[in-house]
C-alpha cells in the first residue's frame, strides 16, 4: 500500500454567508477554491440532490499538507437535520478562541484550555487555546460508531490505518495514515449511529493505481460501495477518479487518485472573490422572504 493522505471533511451548509463568516473570521481559515455546479455530483458530493450547488474549500493551507473543510451548499435548502454521526473537529488555535470571544460567538470551556463552539448548522469544533501550529493545526475528526471493535477492524485491517491510541474506558480509538496528518477518532455513541440529513463525508487520497484494488477488496469482503470507481469532471480543472465507500456504520468515505487531485486542489487566488460574488448573486433568501416562505429543510 502506497502513501495515503487525509484530505478533507464535507459539511452541508444551509446558511452560506454565516458559514463563510464562521470559517473565515472565527476559525481564521482561507478560501482555497470555490466552484459552482449547475447539476448534482455523480458521486453525490453534495448529497442526494440533483439541482444547482456550490463547493467551497476552506482551510489553513493547501490540501497538499493540510486537512481542510469542504462546504457544500444546495441552493434552496436552508437547513439539515443533525445526527450523532459527526462528533467534532479538534484544532489548535488561540487566535480562533480570541476571535470567537470578540465576535460574541457562543463558546464553552469543556476541559482546561479546550473550548467547544458550533459552526452554523450545529457542527461542533473543539478549539485548543494554544499558539497555532506551524504545520497543520487541525488535529482530528471525531466520528460516532456503534461497535468500536468492528469499526477499528474496518479502518485498520481493510483501509490500512495505523492505531495511535486506544482508550477502552472512554471507548475511543485514534487512527491515522501518518504522524504529521489529521487523525480519525472513533468514539462509541452507545447505540445506533444516526446520520440525519446533514451527514458528511471524509476524504483521503491514494495512488490512482490503488483505486481498483480498494474496490476489489471491498467486493471481496462484502463491504458497502456507495459509488463504484468513477471519473468526476470540474469545468476547466483536472478530472479525478474516485470511489465512495461506507464503513460499518454508514460513514461515507471517499478515496481519490492523488496525482489528479493535487492538480485539481491547487489554491485559487480568486477563491474569496468567487465565493463573495456567488453569495451576492444568490437572491434566494430575499426571494423566500418576499414570498413569506422558508427555504426547504432536508
Amino acid at each position: 500500500m502506497g502513501a495515503r493522505r487525509a484530505l478533507h471533511f464535507v459539511f452541508k451548509v444551509g446558511d452560506r454567508p454565516r458559514s463563510a463568516r464562521f470559517y473565515r473570521q472565527l476559525l481564521g481559515m482561507s478560501v482555497l477554491r470555490h466552484e459552482e455546479f449547475e447539476e448534482g455530483c455523480k458521486a453525490s458530493c453534495n448529497g442526494p440532490y440533483d439541482g444547482k450547488w456550490s463547493k467551497t474549500m476552506v482551510g489553513y493551507g493547501p490540501e497538499d499538507n493540510h486537512f481542510v473543510a469542504e462546504l457544500t451548499y444546495n441552493y434552496g435548502i436552508g437547513e439539515y437535520r443533525l445526527g450523532n454521526d459527526f462528533l467534532g473537529i479538534t484544532l489548535v488555535s488561540s487566535q480562533a478562541v480570541s476571535n470567537a470571544k470578540k465576535m460574541g460567538w457562543p463558546l464553552k470551556e469543556v476541559t482546561a484550555g479546550v473550548f467547544e463552539t458550533e459552526a452554523p448548522g450545529g457542527y461542533k469544533f473543539y478549539l485548543e487555546d494554544k499558539e497555532q501550529l506551524k504545520q497543520d493545526p487541525v488535529l482530528k475528526v471525531t466520528l460516532g460508531v456503534s461497535d468500536l471493535h468492528k469499526s477499528v477492524s474496518y479502518w485498520s485491517d481493510l483501509l490500512g490505518m495505523k492505531i495511535y491510541e486506544k482508550d477502552e474506558e472512554k471507548q475511543r480509538v485514534l487512527l491515522g495514515y501518518a504522524d504529521n496528518q489529521c487523525k480519525l477518532e472513533l468514539k462509541t455513541v452507545g447505540g445506533a449511529v444516526d446520520h440525519g440529513t446533514a451527514f458528511g463525508r471524509i476524504a483521503f487520497s491514494c495512488a490512482k493505481e490503488e483505486l481498483p484494488n480498494i474496490e476489489a477488496l471491498m467486493k471481496k469482503e462484502n463491504q458497502k460501495i456507495l459509488t463504484p470507481l468513477v471519473s468526476l469532471d470540474t469545468p476547466g480543472k483536472a478530472t479525478v477518479q474516485v470511489i465512495i465507500l461506507a464503513d460499518p456504520d454508514g460513514h461515507e468515505i471517499c478515496f481519490v487518485g492523488d496525482e489528479a487531485f493535487r492538480d485539481l486542489s491547487k489554491v485559487d487566488p480568486n477563491g474569496d472573490k468567487l465565493l463573495d460574488d456567488a453569495m451576492e448573486a444568490d437572491k434566494s433568501d430575499s426571494w423566500f422572504a418576499a414570498q413569506k416562505k422558508k427555504k426547504a429543510s432536508a
